[in-house]
């Protein structure tokens, strides 16, 4: 591919002061449908009775499996630099959206 061809595929991306923050989350609630997957980034604070969703991203699912891999290739690459990540086992946390729905 030549230079000209590699400058006409580049994506100009732009990340504003606010955007660029971001946001803490220590929980991801993660629903789907047969046409998307539903990301809530909550925090969740200890002994709080409540927790806020501070971010929702919704992907299609071809972009929920490269995201899948983009973020399994980034741990790898972490975990090269840095050291196994270490999982600690916690108690499921109660999760309550409002109401159930019904048919």
């Amino acid at each position: 591919m030549s230079d000209k061809e590699k400058k006409q595929k580049q994506i100009n991306i732009e990340l504003d002061e606010k955007t660029a923050e971001g946001t803490y989350a220590n929980l991801a609630i993660i629903n789907h449908s047969v046409s998307e997957f539903v990301v809530d980034f909550i925090s969740l604070m200890p002994g709080a009775p409540k927790a806020k969703v501070k971010s929702r991203i919704v992907l299609t699912p071809q972009h929920a499996k490269k995201f899948l891999k983009a973020l399994s290739d980034n741990v790898s690459r972490f975990e090269k630099a840095h050291g196994t990540i270490k999982d600690y086992e916690q108690p499921p946390v109660p999760i309550n959206f409002g109401p159930t729905g019904e048919a």
